[in-house]
């Protein structure tokens, strides 16, 4: 008999809430595996770290620390890190369960993990968020490592981040250890491609989406919720494609622009004045409107939770492309299906970082990097071949693309619990 989590107690709509309502739906596909569904439900390891730091001022600050290793019975743990001020331990866990699902999803050999900090990045000197960065490394160092878990950049966090993560690594070993996480500055190791991989994946999952529902790119209307990396790289790839983008939002506000907006020149604004600095572009309108806007294609690519019940009634998208994790809550995902909105989930659609942080990886292990252009080609090829078979599965179970994705990685991580067993 299994009891519930003692130190987390989720509503529906919460992080993890979310994500143990989605293992749930996927119960009845898992036949005799569905036993060791609770491995799923519960996380293999919490941490939660002080993290003291002295600030430029001279006063010492106090900030708390998470790294979540949800399961590793496929491999490493593997997701990001994230710095900012409403950072949870439930949002945490959630994270890295979908890591999980993630990974096995597109069968990369990986478990599912994720850190952050509740912290406000811009708040700091570029000093104080070094040494922020290096004390949570020093205190997640007991359970991170290039065989064991691997950290990347996540929102907030970026590749000097990452270098600095690495290092502090690295000098408490005694040895460079490249491998200890991805998403890193090229001449340390970093990928080719990393970048703008996950904005990649997004377009390449919704082109063949879109093929398969019939639409044809050219003229397409898309709206896009978050403009960092990948809302912003989706954007371009669907508008060198031909589409329109109509709508974009981020954190000072909402643009739009039936007409399309000019990405050439939203793009850069964007990433010093927000989209709401390119105001000769389009129009400025409240950011709930973001949602009724015409389109043909949502792509929100923010944070969890932003596409409610409510909203899901609003928009006028025929296909919904999770940029962002968990951006949907489950009773908006019934709502879509009885609408008949087809929704590319997150575990797939913005899986083309993770993959390519694989690629990272493998390449740090071998000292052997390759081009852009093979890891493009690689990236793509994975991603269509994990994607048809979800389609196969969901046409097969006639489910959606949500549940097939979750019946197929969670049937690979329970294959695996269940061919190791249980030690002792």
């Amino acid at each position: 008999m299994s009891e519930k989590l003692s130190f987390v107690n989720p509503t529906a709509d919460s992080p993890w809430g979310t994500y143990l309502s989605q293992v749930d739906r996927v119960v009845p596909y898992l036949g005799p595996l569905a036993r060791w569904v609770e491995t799923l439900k519960r996380p293999k390891r919490a941490l939660i770290v002080d993290v003291p730091i002295e600030m430029d001022d001279g006063t010492i600050a106090h900030f708390e620390g998470y790294r979540v290793q949800h399961n590793m019975s496929r491999g490493p743990g593997k997701g990001g890190v994230r710095f900012h001020p409403d950072v949870t331990l439930e949002e945490v866990m959630a994270l890295s369960a979908w890591m999980t699902i993630k990974t096995a999803a597109v069968n990369l050999p990986y478990g599912g993990a994720k850190g952050g900090i509740r912290v406000d990045p811009k708040k700091l000197s570029l000093q104080e968020l070094e040494k922020v960065t290096r004390r949570y490394t020093s205190e997640i160092g007991i359970i991170i490592g290039p065989h064991t878990d691997i950290p990347a950049p996540d929102v907030n966090t970026n590749a000097q981040i990452m270098a600095w993560m690495m290092d502090t690594y690295s000098m408490n070993v005694g040895g460079t250890a490249t491998g200890v996480v991805t998403g890193k500055p090229l001449h340390l190791g970093g990928s080719l491609g990393r970048v703008k991989a996950t904005g990649r994946g997004v377009f390449v999952t919704g082109r063949e989406a879109a093929r398969r529902l019939g639409m044809d790119l050219r003229g397409a209307r898309i709206a896009v919720q978050g403009f960092g990396n990948v809302g912003s790289v989706a954007a371009e790839l669907f508008a060198e494609a031909g589409a329109k983008i109509v709508a974009v939002q981020d954190h000072t506000g909402t643009i739009v622009n039936s007409n399309g907006l000019d990405l050439a020149k939203l793009v850069p604004i964007s990433r010093t004045d927000g989209v709401v600095g390119f105001k000769a572009g389009g129009d400025i309108v409240p950011n709930e409107d973001f949602w009724n806007t015409p389109c043909d294609i949502l792509i929100p690519a923010a944070l969890e939770g932003q596409l409610t019940a409510e909203r899901a009634q609003k928009t006028t998208a025929k296909l919904v492309l999770e940029g962002a994790n968990g951006p949907t809550v489950p009773i908006a995902d019934d709502i879509l299906a009885e609408r008949g909105v087809l929704v590319v989930p997150d575990v797939i659609c913005n899986a083309g970082g993770v993959t390519v942080s694989y690629f990272e990886w493998v390449q740090d292990f071998s000292s052997f990097f390759w081009d852009e252009d093979e890891i493009n080609v690689r990236l793509d090829r994975i991603m269509m071949n994990a994607l048809n078979h979800i389609w196969d599965t969901s046409d097969k179970h006639k489910i959606t693309l949500r549940t097939a994705t979750y019946a197929v990685a969670c049937e690979r991580i329970l294959m695996a619990r269940q061919e190791r067993g249980l030690y002792p």
